[in-house]
């Protein structure tokens, strides 16, 4: 199993980058390639007095970076020997098991759909977090702002590789697929939620995935469903709402504690399971959203990761690999409806 990083990419590139990668490889025993400046990625090592690469971690030199203000349209044209671009290329052609960046992720997005390329059937990408739930699992969303416009047969596909991530990925038998909605009965919603309420349950009466039917976004993160559908617009504002309530939450708690001398002992005598729940939706301990839909495995770590973050990423990336779904999923959109193979981008 070889991960390809970008060590380039980030706000702490590439110094974080390469000292996660250290760890990883330390830690999970796995392969690296780090793709950037090798002089700064060496530079790095020195800093740190490490001498020589861990077995299994090795350079590949890429002397340009994408901005984040680059065009995402024009970057593996403009930025062809970037660290992103040249780590996206080497996992098209089989250098790797799946590729890591904290970089731009319009740039990324772009990048993966036109080098590694999508699985076949699938017409759009689509960003698919995993959030803990009340349940003690994890819901996955998607889309979460990779696709802002949709049709019904994307909000389709969305269902099938959210299932199949959440089947092979997370472990979930049998997963639980709702379509976010402003209600639960069957007539809510826009013409968009409508078609697609017909798509999803026309899918689950196949045998092609669980669809429940609508579920409204308070019930998202009670872990009612295991898979929620959604356009990319409606995803982010549900996943940023979720990440803005737990930071409130979290204000609370700290302000709670701090009251007076009885809360803060308190507040000392629970600290181990306070910091537990924090770190649910760390995104450090998290690593990082994969592109779903993509041929292989894409992972896109949050811009201001550290070494911890990046650590995770590519533990991610790897369990990404292993369970690789792509061939179910290219069997399952087989399966759908013979209308729905008339429909192109």
């Amino acid at each position: 199993m070889r991960i390809i990083l970008d060590a380039m990419g980030g706000d702490l590139a590439p110094e974080a980058p390469v000292l996660g990668a250290l760890e990883a490889a330390k830690a999970y025993g796995m392969e690296i390639t780090l793709v950037g400046r090798g002089e700064e990625i060496l530079e790095v090592l020195g800093k740190h007095g490490i001498s020589d690469l861990p077995e299994g971690v090795e350079i590949a030199n890429a002397d340009d970076v994408v901005d984040m203000h680059d065009d995402p349209g024009s970057v593996i044209h403009k930025r062809k020997n970037s660290s992103m671009v040249v780590g996206l290329k080497m996992l098209a052609q089989g250098q790797g098991d799946a590729f890591v960046s904290a970089g731009s992720t319009g740039a990324l997005l772009t990048g993966a759909t036109l080098l590694v390329k999508r699985i076949k059937g699938i017409r759009r990408a689509a960003m698919g977090p995993a959030v803990p739930n009340k349940a003690g699992g994890k819901t996955v969303i998607v889309d979460c702002g990779a696709n802002a416009e949709c049709t019904p047969e994307f909000l389709l596909q969305f269902g099938l590789v959210g299932s199949a991530f959440a089947s092979r990925q997370l472990g979930v038998e049998n997963p639980k697929v709702g379509l976010l909605n402003i209600g639960t009965e069957d007539s809510k919603g826009t013409a968009l939620q409508k078609d697609a309420y017909a798509l999803l349950k026309s899918a689950s009466e196949q045998g092609l995935l669980n669809f429940v039917g609508n579920v409204e976004a308070r019930d998202v993160p009670l872990g009612a469903v295991d898979v929620v559908v959604c356009d990319g617009f409606s995803g982010n504002v549900l996943l940023k709402t979720i990440e803005g309530t737990a930071m409130f939450m979290g204000s609370l708690m700290k302000k709670m504690f701090y009251k007076n001398l009885l809360t803060k002992v308190g507040g000392l005598l629970c600290r181990s399971e306070v910091n537990k729940i924090k770190g649910l939706m760390d995104y450090r301990t998290i690593g990082g959203t994969q592109f779903l839909g993509i041929r292989k495995p894409v992972i896109k770590a949050h811009g201001s990761s550290d070494a911890l973050a990046f650590r995770n990423a590519l533990k991610q990336a790897a369990d990404a690999a292993q369970a690789d779904f792509t061939a179910e999923l290219e069997k399952a959109l087989q399966k759908l409806a013979p209308e729905k193979e008339n429909v192109h981008d």
